[in-house]
């Protein structure tokens, strides 16, 4: 007699054949269709689709599909040059991106680690999509703790006098680590355009205050010296403009009178933490789209 097996695909082959596509085009009839028959016809089974248009009459339309195919490593190649004519015939900016090319992480980290250690919590969890490849710092005291965690730590010194040779020496070394993303977690140097330039909307910022709000250093004492009600913390692209690039996340906390700057502090590094893993994870699962100095994002 027959034993009928149920074979349940492992974590790993499930990862394999799982593929995402970010599509941004002019809004028209027809583009979910489209996509949809696209992604059947190559024997792709979609798991999950958010969608949003700016504007019915006219506007931008952005869709994140995520979808499963088997062989797909196999199959990758040719479905991108096929989606090439759909794409045209809608004028879309698209990516495909695969769950077998898992993103590779830099941290750039100071003195304060409350934001690099969330980071670290949350990988060894396995919560966040990425391969955490080396942690950057221009202090030494997050050494010890990044190497129990197996990650090489890099300290380099940096100030204003020595700003080129320190952004040489990494950008070496994110192109020696094969770096997608830069995770700037509390580090206290201001970027040069010239770094920036290297790395469009891999780098994402942690900024110490609920934007547009206290742009710039010291956003906590200048919170309290204005009486706010409400602190916050938020999560950006990092661009040339300071702090002004698009926003990921932000969250905020009430506080009031009774709260001094070190209240302020301690309650906020909580709302920074957050702020900035969720921004993170979003990234990795390819949920945010940058359309110019904004982003939608599909949670």
């Amino acid at each position: 007699m027959w034993k009928k097996v149920s074979v349940k695909l492992t974590e790993e082959q499930q990862v394999k054949n799982r593929g995402r596509l970010l599509v941004n085009c002019p809004d028209q009839p027809g583009i979910v269709a489209a996509i949809s028959k696209f992604l059947y016809e190559h024997g792709a089974n979609i798991i999950e689709s958010s969608q949003y248009t700016s504007d019915p009459e006219g506007g931008a339309f952005f869709i994140r599909i995520e979808f499963h195919c088997e062989g797909l490593l196999e199959k990758r190649e040719q479905m991108e040059k096929d989606f090439e004519e759909l794409a045209a015939n809608f004028s879309m900016k698209h990516d495909f991106t695969y769950g077998s090319n898992r993103k590779r992480t830099a941290i750039f980290v100071s003195q304060e680690p409350h934001c690099l250690m969330e980071l670290l919590w949350e990988w060894q969890n396995g919560d966040l999509e990425t391969d955490i490849a080396v942690v950057i710092s221009n202090h030494e005291n997050s050494r010890q703790v990044v190497e129990s965690f197996g990650i090489p730590f890099h300290y380099i010194p940096a100030n204003k006098d020595i700003r080129k040779q320190v952004e040489e020496e990494q950008i070496r070394l994110m192109k020696e680590y094969n770096i997608d993303l830069l995770i700037l977690a509390r580090y206290m140097q201001i970027l040069t355009p010239e770094f920036v330039s290297h790395f469009p909307n891999q780098i994402i910022n942690i900024h110490h205050s609920f934007l547009p709000a206290f742009i710039g250093a010291r956003p906590y004492e200048r919170a309290y010296d204005r009486g706010v009600k409400l602190i916050g913390a938020t999560s950006h692209y990092v661009t040339n403009d300071l702090d002004e690039g698009p926003i990921i996340e932000q969250d905020i906390d009430r506080v009031d009178h009774r709260d001094h700057v070190t209240d302020l502090k301690k309650i906020g590094r909580q709302i920074e933490r957050r702020v900035l893993a969720r921004a993170v994870k979003w990234h990795l699962e390819d949920r945010v789209i940058v359309h110019g100095n904004k982003t939608i994002v599909f949670q």
